[in-house]
């Protein structure tokens, strides 16, 4: 790490040293290995962005030579690595143009200073002007995190403008025995790294009601987002399991984001032995590894921030839709009384399409911006999906099996109950003859494929 540091500082021209403190910590070897890759970058970006040239050190009262410091202590079964340097800080107002110029946030927001510090962590984000061996590429942060994460740890990041910048690595001692936290949804057993599970606490059905309602839930002085695991996790749209005066949410911390979990059990603690996930399943997002229980079944461990980060809007758009369905149907002890006064379902959409692939893709858009979405994969099992709801609107493909678009444009139209239904062609037929016949019929709109989302 010497040498990392003195070649850096050589071919940026400045001049820098390396302090470790509490080298002499013991930490398992797979740990360190699988760490020696972050280590190095972090020490060259602390170079390259953080420590200043020699001339504008001296103009702003510092030592020429800028420091680099490592330190490590050990806290429980975790090891802190802490990589620090005095030099100019994060320029966050940089930060922010370049956010800005990748489109990666709103004009019209204002960030915190938090919120523009993680965003160094983005894959292919770099405020460097040129690219250059050790910089500009955009290549760096988001691996680094990503690997500190894969092994069940977490990096934070603190500044000070003009006194430099720290980032902070929570690593596991060892990747051999972990601590782990069982969890069951429904019929399902999953694992989490306990030290990403910050609090274990059962609330009132009536709070997690509310959290269903708000889609958050109240943590020390604000809100966090919030979540049914088994949605998270593709298995089921909201939990069916009424019994009980009291639920369990789980807030769970992954670096400086947090988010509530709600699980029907929590079955435990123990340690873990951890398997390697192996060149099939180490990309899968939010898997952080597996491991046999002592019943020799397979348990899988997961990373619930990262999945949330991915899958949250659709999980919680789809835990909404199923959550009202269940409140209208349950018993009053389910009722949620922020539901008395007005219940708006999220409006319903019939996506008719032959095509699996269209079908999946349209119900995916529509879930994330907060609809209800039923699919069809013809115009007969779209009338039979008529009978069971009416949606508020229908988007459907000509050409399919059975009975075609016009064909259910026809029923519809004909059907006194179903007459003032708006659809929506969405078809690869844009010629105009086409558009003039769907008119005719009483088609509202006329989309070709492939559409465009927005």
């Amino acid at each position: 790490l010497y040498r990392v540091v003195r070649q850096a500082a050589r071919e940026t021209g400045k001049e820098a040293r390396l302090d470790v403190i509490g080298g002499s910590i013991e930490i398992d070897r797979s740990v360190l290995e699988r760490m020696t890759a972050a280590f190095e970058h972090l020490l060259r970006n602390s170079v390259t962005h953080g420590i200043e040239l020699p001339e504008q050190r001296r103009k702003l009262g510092k030592e020429i030579t800028g420091t680099v410091t490592i330190i490590v202590s050990q806290e429980g079964n975790e090891i802190s690595v802490t990589v620090q340097d005095d030099g100019s800080g994060l320029d966050l107002a940089r930060i922010h143009r370049k956010a800005l110029e990748m489109g990666l946030m709103d004009p019209s927001q204002t960030p915190t200073e938090v919120e523009l510090a993680q965003l160094i962590f983005t894959p292919r984000f770099s405020t460097a002007d040129e690219v250059t061996e050790l910089a500009g590429r955009g290549i760096g942060l988001d691996v680094v995190r990503a690997e500190i994460q894969a092994i069940g740890g977490r990096i934070d990041v603190e500044m000070a403008a003009g006194k430099g910048t720290s980032f902070k690595l929570q690593l596991p001692l060892t990747t051999a025995v972990t601590q782990i936290v069982m969890v069951r949804v429904g019929e399902a057993t999953v694992a989490l790294p306990s030290s990403t599970v910050e609090l274990v606490c059962r609330v009132k059905v009536e709070q997690l009601n509310d959290a269903y309602v708000a889609g958050s839930h109240p943590f020390g002085d604000g809100v966090l987002p919030f979540f049914w695991l088994g949605a998270l996790l593709q298995m089921s749209p909201c939990s069916t399991e009424n019994a009980g005066k009291t639920r369990y949410i789980l807030i769970v911390k992954s670096a400086q984001q947090r988010i509530a979990v709600h699980v029907d059990e929590v079955l435990g603690n123990q340690e873990a032995i951890v398997k390697n996930l192996g060149p099939q399943l180490v990309h899968v997002p939010g898997l952080a590894g597996m491991t046999l229980l002592p019943s020799g079944s397979v348990a899988l461990i997961y990373n619930l921030v990262a999945l949330a980060s991915l899958y949250g809007e659709d999980s919680q758009a789809a835990t909404r839709a199923a959550w009202y369905k269940q409140a209208e149907t349950s018993s009053p002890e389910f009722e949620p009384v922020a539901l008395q006064d007005a219940v708006f379902l999220p409006p319903l959409v019939l996506v008719v399409d032959d095509s699996l692939t269209v079908r999946r893709v349209t119900q995916r858009l529509l879930l994330r911006e907060g609809y209800r979405v039923k699919l069809a994969k013809d115009g007969l099992d779209a009338l039979e999906k008529l009978a069971e709801e009416k949606p508020s609107i229908v988007l459907s493909d000509i050409e399919m099996p059975r009975m075609d678009g016009f064909d259910l444009v026809r029923n519809i139209r004909g059907d006194a109950h179903l007459r003032d239904l708006p659809v929506i062609m969405i078809t690869s037929r844009i010629a105009q003859k086409h558009r003039d016949y769907a008119a005719e019929l009483g088609v509202d709109h006329y989309l070709g494929k492939p559409y465009s989302e927005d």
